[in-house]
């Protein structure tokens, strides 16, 4: 759906135009920034995503009856992933206000100044430093101890990653000095300093992995390892940069609490500086957008707050942001190279995308070979040639965009240029391409049964993280399985071209992989001795036994371990089956809404398109593609074989137990004695109710446990009914009646004094 001009809406009531338009907006941002958050493999470049998400901002601005509790404007960062154990702050953690252009944060400066001069403060210092391009962490210190450490996730809940983060040597398991409070939240930013970063990209190529796309990522998927040892292999570090809760701490400035972190032994940043001007503020912003890549670290703007605490509280937040910080963003680079060619890829949907393949340039402090272009119509519309000197962004830092040709340039070489034309058949299979329904921008290939890629691309997605976790099954395996070894890399100048097919036809038979000879399943691999210079490309066994004579270069993956992981992928519960089908548009959210409602595979397929639709985090457009995605024969196929194999079609459910929270929305937040998060949350789901991650005023009750936090302050700001354990089991016997107060019965009236008749 194309962008609706939403400064044109004069009517003050959404057309139906507007709200689909919001709801397109609304589904995009929350799957961009789950990619961002949760899975550290960014799908957009923060440019794109910072447009989509402030163009949400203005029609929610501009028509506030679109804004629901769970829209993206009123959250902060992602959901908690489901590898960690989910903990609460005991301060909520803020994004920041981004700011894109001088105007924009002199508009904000002189905002922040009004409204102190207002209430009669003196004007504000500014605390000015550099924004990191990192991963923000919680660390909870009690008594000077070390006692927890969590990502930000949604502000008031996020990823208990302690043992990871005692593995970082710049975090100390224990505070310096004797000064310390009894319990204080300090906030910073784990990053991979640049340095370390190249060093880690080169170590992963020659490990045959491939490197990480920016330190951003690289940061956040290292704090993310499973194992801690894993965590311990990279380059971590940490600048803090603020607090939260805090008890006995007598600092009264951003600054001064920074010198007390220092004395502490915490790592503080030697960027910042506090300004009373803020031509000075201008002045750092200019001094670092020149330096930037001479830092220790990657940067992708400046944060600028009021230095005094006092102020800050006056200031206030929004139910997002805080009002005394902002985050000035640079704008992104952009440099100038060649366009070799324009090619193109299939993803597993089968959507088929061109992609720029560019003469090699360093941008934003990386080299770019590579760059997306969406589709043809992006293609016609920047109207570059193959051939062209192209105008080359970094956006965001993140996802390298072509933004045009430089048209100056063209003069005298027209006949080097040539358009880009669209195939017409799949690069992978040969089936004719076409858009997926009538009027739609993108082509794919229609073959998702038997296309070589689609089949490869959906392989290693079912054995990703957030589906099946087969860690012995990545991009590689897949590869192997589905394609075959594939011709001579050195005959390709060394770039390995699979050709298929591979021993495994498509993914409905992956856990029948122990009726398949793995000993066939082979990969190229540049095998190097010493004396040797580029070394030579030789066929190895990828799986192996412990009768496989191992060869040099060959990768640790076993075949039993493959089939360990396999046979405990079989009890992963449904939601994570239906991620693994690839069903378009089913991403983590919506499975466990639909996992949660329906609690069988065969219940999905026998709800209606509406039926389906009702269900909270699913709506039309999911609905839509999950009927279809049924219908076809060799999808269900899909389903039967996974089954027939033992794969968990069903979630467990108690017969016996009583609906009690049928239609209740329920909130469990702190440590309760008796039961751990999960495990509430399945009582919850198991009596009919639903189990929220945050408060909003449709919450039916809040289970509060030990450090609560900052959901009990809302459900008690919101007048909502908070439980406390016992009362939590009264309510899962017998129901919201039990938790009712009993109705006060009226006193009854004296007797009245009976008449002497002596």
């Amino acid at each position: 759906m194309s962008s609706v001009s939403i400064q044109e809406q004069s009517n003050p009531v959404p057309s139906e135009e507007l709200r689909a338009r919001h709801q397109e907006l609304a589904e995009r941002v929350r799957r961009y920034r789950a990619a961002y958050y949760n899975d550290d493999a960014p799908e957009v470049s923060d440019a794109e995503f910072d447009e989509l998400y402030r163009e949400l901002e203005k029609l929610e601005a501009l028509h506030p009856e679109l804004v629901t509790n769970d829209s993206p404007t009123q959250e902060v960062g992602g959901d908690v992933s489901a590898a960690f154990a989910a903990v609460d702050h005991l301060a909520r953690m803020y994004s920041l206000e981004d700011v894109f252009s001088l105007d924009e944060l002199d508009v904000w400066v002189q905002r922040a100044q009004a409204s102190v001069e207002k209430q009669g403060g003196e004007p504000p210092k500014w605390l000015t430093e550099l924004k990191i391009d990192g991963l923000a962490v919680n660390l909870l210190y009690r008594d000077g101890v070390l006692v927890r450490a969590a990502t930000r996730g949604d502000g008031t809940t996020g990823e208990d990653i302690t043992h990871n983060v005692a593995t970082i040597k710049d975090i100390p398991q224990q505070l310096r000095g004797s000064n310390f409070p009894a319990e204080v939240e300090i906030r910073g930013e784990v990053f991979i300093a640049s340095k370390d970063f190249e060093e880690l990209n080169a170590t992963m190529v020659a490990a045959g992995k491939a490197p990480f796309a920016n330190p951003r990522n690289s940061a956040a998927g290292s704090l993310r390892q499973k194992d801690p040892a894993e965590t311990a292999k990279r380059p971590l570090s940490m600048y803090v940069h603020g607090i939260g809760a805090r008890e006995g701490l007598q600092t009264t400035s951003q600054s001064e609490t920074y010198a007390q972190l220092k004395e502490w032994g915490m790592p503080t940043s030697p960027y910042f500086k506090v300004l009373e001007r803020y031509e000075d503020v201008l002045e750092f912003i200019a001094h670092f957008g020149e330096h930037r890549h001479d830092l220790i670290h990657e940067i992708d703007g400046i944060v600028v707050k009021v230095d005094d605490f006092a102020t800050q509280r006056a200031l206030g937040n929004t139910s997002r942001v805080p009002r005394w910080a902002v985050a000035y963003k640079y704008p992104p680079e952009e440099v100038h190279t060649k366009l070799l060619d324009i090619q193109v890829q299939v993803g597993r949907t089968g959507r088929v995308t061109p992609f720029g393949v560019l003469e090699p340039v360093k941008v934003a402090g990386s080299t770019v070979a590579r760059a997306t272009l969406h589709n043809q119509d992006v293609v016609k519309a920047k109207g570059v040639l193959i051939g062209d000197m192209v105008v080359l962004r970094k956006a965001g830092d993140v996802i390298p965009e072509i933004v045009g040709p430089v048209m100056a340039l063209r003069e005298g070489r027209e006949g080097e240029l040539r358009e880009f034309v669209m195939p017409t058949e799949c690069p992978s299979c040969g089936t004719e391409l076409a858009p997926a329904k009538e009027g739609d921008v993108d082509i794919r290939c229609p073959n998702a049964k038997s296309c070589p890629i689609q089949v490869t691309e959906r392989v290693a997605h079912l054995a990703g993280r957030g589906a099946f976790d087969i860690e012995a099954l990545g991009d590689e395996a897949a590869v192997a399985l589905t394609n075959g070894p594939g011709p001579d890399p050195a005959d390709n100048g060394g770039t390995i071209a699979p050709a298929g097919p591979g021993p495994l036809s498509n993914e409905a038979d992956i856990f029948s992989v122990k009726d398949i000879d793995l000993s066939e399943v082979v990969v190229w691999r540049e095998i190097r001795t010493k004396g040797e210079g580029t070394g030579r490309f030789q066929q190895v066994p990828y799986f192996y036994t412990k009768a496989t004579p191992k060869k040099p270069s060959v990768p640790t993956k076993t075949t039993e371990k493959l089939y360990e992981e396999l046979a405990k992928a079989k009890a992963q519960p449904l939601w994570r089956v239906l991620v693994a089908l690839s069903i378009r548009h089913v991403g983590p959210t919506a499975s466990r809404a639909l996992a949660t409602a329906f609690g069988s595979m065969d219940a999905i397929r026998a709800a209606s398109q509406e039926r389906l639709a009702e269900v909270d985090g699913v709506g039309p457009t999911i609905a839509a593609a999950l009927v279809e995605w049924f219908e076809v024969d060799w999808h269900a196929e899909i389903v039967r074989k996974w089954a027939e194999s033992g794969v968990r079609m069903a979630d467990e459910v108690d017969a016996s137990t009583p609906r009690t929270l049928e239609g209740l929305t329920i909130v469990v937040t702190g440590t309760l004695p008796n039961f751990s998060r999960d495990e509430a949350k399945e009582a919850i789901i198991s009596r009919g109710g639903k189990a929220a991650g945050s408060v909003s005023k449709n919450t039916s009750y809040v289970v509060a446990g030990e450090n609560a936090g900052t959901k009990r302050d809302k459900a008690e700001s919101l007048g909502l009914k908070i439980l406390d354990e016992d009362g939590f089991r009264e309510l899962m016997a017998n129901g919201p009646a039990a938790s009712e107060p009993a109705d006060e019965l009226e006193p009854e009236p004296e007797p009245e004094p009976m008449e002497d008749n002596a």
